[in-house]
């Protein structure tokens, strides 16, 4: 009777259990990790190469540009994970890009040691930052959270002052790069772009937000909304494309009386 109810009890427990967000997306490919190439790239022994979808983590050194701070140690991060594993790829919407990497959630299958999904496991630990597009943007849901809480404890490079969020109103007009920022929305413009639904203007910044049609929802935001966003800077202008690539923060509690 108790081994009945035992197994009762596991069975019970199996059907409540929360599925895992890798579960909705589509499996794909197997192979063993033989190379890494940054904290978001690697290459199975079928010859594939992989981009970790929806992170982005520091660049490695290319042609005339230099490498991004820590990103020998994202490397080495994602290496002693990875490295010498059997994997499988997950998709979560498009299966390859421009240069036929496959654009995938990556969990790790074998014994070597235990059980890790890659790009969650990256922004855990700090290694990267989160990146989301709409085409690839499935089994994202839990990324802020991870990022929140690596950027909280200043794990890895959220401990750099490279990677720390600006300030919106701070940023040089010349900035150009991926950028979180914090900021408080004054005006909203229509749209001047096919694609685009609208432009936030923020106080005293010259950053505009340029929020994409995909996450059009973020045009609603009231005046004086403070906001984190993420993007690409380039002449002054940020595009917002995903609905996790923009938060809206609650406001500041007011001063303590005198």
């Amino acid at each position: 009777m108790q081994r009945f109810l035992l197994l009762l009890c596991l069975v019970l427990l199996g059907a409540c259990a929360k599925p895992h967000p890798l579960d909705a997306l589509q499996p794909g490919e197997h192979g063993r990790v033989v190379r890494i190439i940054d904290g978001d790239a690697l290459v199975l022994d079928t010859g594939q190469s992989v981009r970790l979808a929806s992170i982005e983590a520091p660049a490695r050194p290319w042609k005339e540009r230099a490498g991004e701070p820590f990103q020998e140690e994202a490397r080495r991060m994602l290496e002693d994970m990875a490295l010498g594993r059997e994997v499988q790829l997950f998709y979560g919407g498009l299966t390859r890009d421009r240069y036929d990497r496959a654009l995938a959630q990556v969990r790790t299958t074998d014994a070597l040691g235990p059980d890790l999904w890659l790009n969650a496991e990256m922004l855990r630990r700090g290694g990267a930052r989160m990146r989301v597009y709409p085409d690839t943007a499935g089994g994202s849901e839990t990324f802020p959270a991870l990022e929140a809480e690596a950027r909280e404890g200043r794990r890895g490079l959220w401990a750099k002052q490279a990677y720390r969020v600006a300030e919106a109103s701070a940023l040089p007009e010349s900035f150009e790069r991926f950028q979180l920022v914090h900021g408080t929305i004054t005006t909203m413009e229509g749209a001047e772009d096919y694609g685009t639904s609208c432009a936030l203007s923020l106080r005293a910044s010259p950053l505009t937000l340029e929020i994409a049609n995909t996450a059009a929802a973020y045009c609603q935001l009231a005046e004086g909304t403070a906001v984190l966003a993420r993007g690409y800077v380039r002449e002054g202008r940020m595009e917002v494309t995903h609905r996790l690539d923009l938060q809206a923060l609650p406001p500041s509690p007011p001063p303590p009386p005198a």
